[in-house]
């Protein structure tokens, strides 16, 4: 049995602990930010590691690389197993999560000074959270890798937020929570209702009685759905977003709403395929509607960071779109495309959020109508913020734009009237270019606090930010990177839905 996968949990949680205990003695304080970076840099290596095995061998439909079964709870009536597995779902996302995490502690040597070793020992905490929760193949197991996320996410917010950070953090944690009692709910269900019970999922898949699936996908589902989150459960997003600080942004932004796309896939979808079939319509519409409220409300928001924060709600409703367009055309592509936006959405939103931390450092504000002038005061701030709302608007050469691409053709092959999410991009460009035009091009306004805008962003901190965007441009031209393993797990879940409908 390989333990390269509890190593891969592990690692980044002793690197919690030694982080905060070592930089605590009065090393210096710069100390936690290298011992971090350092955990958090040999977490990349495991899970590049993790990442190669799934694409060099492909695991055949259904199946997973790198299992591990550690037993843990065995009483009369009532075991978990501690069931571990990767494949091509799991694996891009852990991959993109280990980047993700090496680059928001190097960016928070310039932006938090303040508390270091707890900081970068709770962000370290969320990282072994995260590989926990995209190893789990048990659903309690998941469930409580998913709510470790929340405590130290809470703290983050709360203590090195903004002005209102305690009223964003209590309002995080009580959605996301609640939420997550009710996706608990819909996973006991399961347990009791099933013979043999068990909470592993490869012996659920094709175990669960079509009448015992719709109670079950929808508890499942409106705990994902605050994750995402999908409006009208997202009103905690926006504040949440706009009051973290901007390496925090990167985790929450870019890889916990991908706990609710991962689940979708491997939860919603695989276990319940009959019931997501007959109600995939209504999921497409909920996607669209969220789509579309996020773009247009992103179009009138004159703060930043909140602009991102509803780009991230329109675009993780292209993730709910593609995946159950393929429920409901039997296409996988709209499932690879989900997968592959997972991916670089968390790059383009981890590069924006960082960006805007950095604008802020500078400014003082994050006000798009108090920022103009940038071009001639901050030029390489200014032509990084461009690239990297281009990558987020999907425009070539960023990778964003195939995934967007499929995602769209594969919720044509499922209803044709979906053509009308062609129009999500132009209003997501349209903000974004207006947002450019007013933050780069026009003069900065009469009476504009500017004393401190003139700085632009260090060589250090744009590399930084250039290395959020560099692999979403490789990957326009490496795409079967993340599309060839992601190719099975489409396959798969699509044959599930087909297996059910006529089994």
């Amino acid at each position: 049995m390989s333990y390269v996968l509890s190593f891969l949990i592990l690692l980044p949680l002793v690197g919690s602990a030694v982080t905060y205990a070592l930089s605590s003695l009065g090393t210096g304080r710069k100390t936690a930010s290298y011992l971090a970076a350092a955990f958090a840099c040999a977490t990349l290596l495991v899970a590049g590691y993790a990442f190669w095995s799934v694409y060099s061998s492909t695991p055949s439909l259904g199946q997973y690389a790198l299992m591990e079964d550690h037993p843990w709870i065995s009483l009369q009536g009532f075991g978990v197993d501690i069931l571990l597995g990767t494949d091509g779902l799991s694996a891009p996302l852990l991959l993109v999560s280990a980047i993700l995490a090496v680059l928001s502690i190097l960016s928070s040597r310039s932006l938090i000074s303040k508390r270091e070793p707890a900081f970068y020992s709770l962000l370290l905490f969320v990282e072994a959270s995260i590989m926990g929760a995209f190893t789990s193949l048990n659903l309690v197991v998941f469930y409580l890798f998913w709510e470790l996320t929340l405590i130290p996410m809470f703290f983050l917010i709360g203590i090195w937020g903004g002005d209102r950070r305690r009223y964003a953090a209590l309002k995080f944690i009580i959605f996301t929570f609640a939420g997550s009692a009710v996706m608990l709910l819909g996973f006991l269900s399961l347990y009791i209702g099933t013979s043999p019970s068990t909470f592993d999922i490869p012996n659920l898949v094709g175990k669960i009685p079509a009448g015992l699936q719709y109670l079950p996908l929808l508890a499942v589902f409106v705990g994902l759905a605050v994750e995402l989150p999908i409006f009208p459960l997202h009103s905690w997003q926006p504040d949440a977003y706009e009051q973290a600080p901007a390496p925090v942004n990167v985790l929450l932004s870019g890889i916990l709403p991908k706990f609710a796309g991962y689940g979708v896939i491997r939860i919603a979808i695989g276990l319940f395929p009959q019931a997501s079939f007959q109600y995939a319509w209504a999921f497409i519409i909920v996607a669209i509607v969220s789509m579309f409220y996020g773009a247009i409300v992103a179009l009138l928001t004159s703060d930043l960071k909140r602009m991102f924060a509803y780009t991230s709600i329109s675009h993780m409703g292209f993730v709910l779109f593609g995946a159950f367009a393929s429920v409901a055309s039997g296409n996988p592509l709209g499932i690879e495309g989900a997968i592959f936006l997972m991916f670089t959405h968390a790059l383009a939103v981890g590069a924006l959020f960082t960006l805007s931390g950095f604008v802020e450092s500078q400014s003082g504000t994050r006000k798009i109508p108090l920022l103009g002038g940038m071009g001639q005061r901050a030029p390489l701030t200014a032509a990084l913020l461009a690239a990297s709302s281009c990558a987020a608007m999907g425009i070539p050469p960023f990778a964003s734009f195939l995934a967007e691409l499929m995602v769209i053709s594969g919720g044509i092959s499922a209803y044709v009237s979906t053509a009308v999410t062609i129009l999500v991009p132009v209003i997501t460009g349209a903000y974004f270019l207006w947002m450019l035009k007013r933050v780069i091009i026009d003069p900065a306004p009469p009476g504009a606090a500017t004393a401190g805008a003139s700085k632009d962003i260090s060589r250090a901190d744009a590399t930084i930010v250039a290395l959020y965007l560099v692999p979403l441009v490789l990957l326009t031209a490496f795409s079967f990177l993340v599309l060839s393993p992601a190719a099975p797990v489409a396959q798969w879940t699509t044959s599930l839905v087909q297996g059910g409908l006529h089994g």
